[in-house]
């Protein structure tokens, strides 16, 4: 399924987008999404029909506060806050008792990038605690050197995000590895060379145009390296 370009040359780091791309978030998310509109619920914030999960699992890559516009477009911004605050708990409650997990192929292929001198970065659209707690739950965090979120920066488009981390990390050759529109947008801007995932399957049509690759499991990566 990966198709090479001959001018590829070995980068220096990659970044990698979490959900879609190392992590299988539907695994987690059909649990967490179903108890955040519970509550609202119970709580009365929200008390239409629960939005569908294929909503909230098209939206991923989006920042938080447009994934309940498109959720919960008739929501007050309390029942939006709320949400917020909700489906951080409920997604680090879930995770602890050990719903969610990895794509297949992900720690090995991390551990063998690392073996071959390549710096290893998360740049995610998600909130920090999630993003961070993510890796460390499933035993691959200490193969990252930094984990870059919207929620820690406030950063309005992963453009920015991405661009920071290369300044602060001192990165200049790169590849950005994601499976949605804004993972090709901030690699491209950034000069970077994009590897998109066709594996998630809750992409859109055309999502990964633009894309210098495409893989259709995450160990295919390896085979892209020169």
């Amino acid at each position: 399924m990966s198709h090479l370009n001959p001018a590829i040359t070995k980068p220096q780091a990659v970044l990698f987008d979490l959900d879609g791309t190392l992590f299988q978030t539907e695994s987690l998310l059909e649990t967490v999404h179903r108890r955040v509109f519970e509550t609202l619920r119970e709580e009365g914030l929200y008390e239409k029909p629960m939005p569908s999960i294929e909503i909230l699992l098209g939206s991923l890559g989006m920042l938080l506060s447009d994934i309940w516009k498109k959720l919960m477009p008739d929501g007050s911004p309390e029942a939006h806050e709320r949400a917020n605050v909700l489906l951080l708990q409920y997604e680090m409650e879930e995770l602890g008792n050990g719903i969610g997990h990895l794509y297949p192929g992900v720690a090995e292929t991390l551990q063998e990038l690392r073996g071959k001198g390549i710096r290893l970065f998360i740049a995610s659209n998600g909130l920090e605690e999630y993003v961070k707690g993510v890796p460390a739950l499933r035993g691959i965090g200490d193969l990252f050197e930094g984990m870059y979120s919207a929620g820690e920066f406030a950063t309005t488009t992963k453009v920015d995000l991405v661009r920071r981390l290369l300044d602060t990390f001192e990165v200049t050759e790169a590849w950005m590895v994601g499976d949605r529109s804004s993972d090709v947008e901030a690699g491209k801007r950034n000069g970077l060379f994009v590897v998109g995932c066709d594996y998630a399957g809750f992409r859109r049509e055309g999502e990964l145009d633009g894309a210098d690759a495409v893989i259709g499991s995450f160990p295919e990566l390896l085979k892209l390296l020169p």
